[in-house]
């Protein structure tokens, strides 16, 4: 409980300089989330299998 007082007592006085800072975190974030982003939800290969490996024919 202690720490979520500090935490918002530290949100309430440092509101004014954190606010200006957000739309250069959110920039900054942005090319981070593609990054990770992209190894989850397999772009293109929705209900594909790789026939060629296990011996099928591909065609």
């Amino acid at each position: 409980m202690l720490l979520v007082i500090a935490l918002f007592y530290l949100a309430r006085e440092h509101y004014g300089h954190v606010s200006l800072l957000l739309p250069y975190a959110i920039l900054l974030l942005c090319p981070l989330m593609h990054l990770l982003g992209h190894h989850r939800g397999g772009h293109g290969r929705h209900g594909e299998t790789d026939d060629t490996t296990k011996g099928g024919r591909s065609g």
